[in-house]
């Protein structure tokens, strides 16, 4: 009898660990109010939502305040896993946690039992209450519009998937990532409609992906190459502390000047290859022949890595120290010069500067932005704080300039000859040990953009 209930105990085991992520196609009306009472605000530009909003009865002071208080509420806060090798595992948002259980609840009384504690409870209370205010709105002006045609696109995009078994490349990407994911978890996917639109957009989080969809789409495999693309953000996001500081460790040693941005940039280079390319050329037949990012770096990268990803993938290999160092190479050979290109190199960026309305500047010029860090005081402290990060680094000094040079010179080595004059106005770009560049700006009535305009 023991051994009876031994092997029916190792046979379910072994089903279990058999079976695939489920993947669960849905329509979430909380998560969609809420998305839609963001699109209402006034930092957000204008769109459909909005205008469908200002034309409809319920633009009143009475509604408009419950767009204002709603968008006075903090709901994203984050913490980092300091462990892990910086910028390999995304911090946790407290308003991807609250959207994931908007998908995942089915009222809000469920909704606010399960956040309890992720924000403070009267921010929640008065997140749950916007929601539930705006519901009948929501339904009148856009979702019972679309309704019929929303629907039918619901059964087709479920029934696409099932025939196109979408979870197989979920499946792959674990193997590709050397990552791992928990099959009791299924993967939620939430679409809401967006009338009057010629484009959908994209999110994936937690076990999420949500996105809203023209409702004159019928052509599905941008759709879930798309999805697939940020559904692989998950997964790399996913691999143990061990793969990532390994593959820290073999990007840390490559030799190559182009190491260190050709790391940065590989979380989105590497789901573009997969997403926008294995994945549609499996669904449609072909590669596709446009642009498969709209970023020149992203685009150009993703492309030439393709044939190594899917030499990967054929072979059913995990990504290994191999395949860094041709990813290095080819970054290196066909694009030796991006280390150099400020739209390059600032999308990863860590900037001091005294003066707040630089951070402000900096955004403008440079709108694009991956991952950035910024402090307001110049001090050893804070230099020693930023070598630690192989972030671009930018340092801008506008008061006690000879005072903030000399400390500036003295903590990096690579400034050890050079020689500078406090009274004249510069701005210079310097290429660190850590294969980072330094953007050292000394102003004094100089716009900080005309500044940065003459950097060589």
């Amino acid at each position: 009898m023991k051994k009876r209930l031994l092997l029916a105990f190792l046979l379910l085991t072994s089903l279990a660990f058999a079976q695939k992520t489920t993947f669960k196609i849905k329509y979430s009306e909380q998560l969609a109010v809420l998305i839609f009472l963001q699109n209402l605000s006034e930092n957000y530009p204008e769109n459909v939502f909005k205008t469908e909003f200002q034309k409809s009865k319920y633009n009143t002071d009475y509604y408009k305040s419950i767009i204002s208080k709603f968008d006075k509420l903090t709901i994203d806060y984050s913490y980092r896993f300091e462990e892990f090798p910086y910028g390999s595992k995304k911090s946790v948002q407290t308003e991807d946690i609250l959207k994931k259980n908007l998908i995942e609840t089915e009222n809000i009384k469920e909704f606010k039992l399960r956040s309890n504690g992720i924000i403070p409870n009267k921010i929640l209370s008065d997140l749950a209450q916007c929601i539930s205010e705006f519901i009948p709105i929501y339904n009148e002006l856009i979702y019972n519009p679309n309704k019929e045609k929303f629907e039918k696109q619901l059964e087709e995009i479920t029934k696409y998937s099932n025939e196109h078994q979408i979870e197989n490349y979920f499946e792959m990407g674990l193997l590709f990532y050397n990552s791992s994911w928990d099959n009791a978890i299924p993967f939620n996917i939430a679409f809401y409609p967006l009338p009057n639109s010629k484009g959908f957009t994209a999110q994936a989080f937690c076990n999420n992906f949500i996105s809203a969809i023209q409702t004159d789409l019928i052509s599905y495999k941008v759709l879930f190459s798309v999805m697939l693309h940020e559904t692989f953000h998950i997964i790399y996001d996913e691999e143990s502390l061990e793969v990532k500081t390994e593959m820290d460790t073999y990007f840390r040693e490559n030799k190559s000047k182009c190491s260190n941005y050709a790391y940065q940039i590989m979380n989105e280079a590497l789901a573009t290859a997969l997403g926008n390319g294995y994945v549609y050329e499996q669904l449609d037949g072909k590669l596709e022949t446009q642009d498969w990012y709209n970023k020149k770096y992203i685009n150009g990268i993703a492309k030439q890595i393709y044939p190594l990803v899917k030499e990967y993938i054929n072979q059913k290999k995990a990504i290994d120290k191999n395949f860094i160092d041709n990813y290095i190479s080819i970054y290196e050979t066909n694009f030796p010069n991006w280390v150099n290109e400020l739209d390059n190199i600032m999308t990863y960026r860590y900037v001091i500067s005294e003066n707040e309305k630089d951070f402000t500047t900096i955004k403008q010029l440079f709108r694009y932005r991956s991952r950035t860090e910024y402090e307001d005081q110049i001090t050893e402290s804070s230099i020693e704080k930023m070598q630690k990060i192989p972030l671009t680094k930018v340092i801008i000094i506008s008061k006690n300039n000879a005072e903030k040079l000399k400390l500036v010179k003295s903590k990096f080595a690579a400034l050890k000859n050079w020689h500078f004059n406090s009274d004249k106005e510069f701005a210079e770009r310097i290429f660190l040990e850590d294969k980072s560049q330094l953007i050292l700006v000394n102003q004094k009535n100089s716009t900080l953009e005309t500044l940065f305009r003459s950097i060589k």
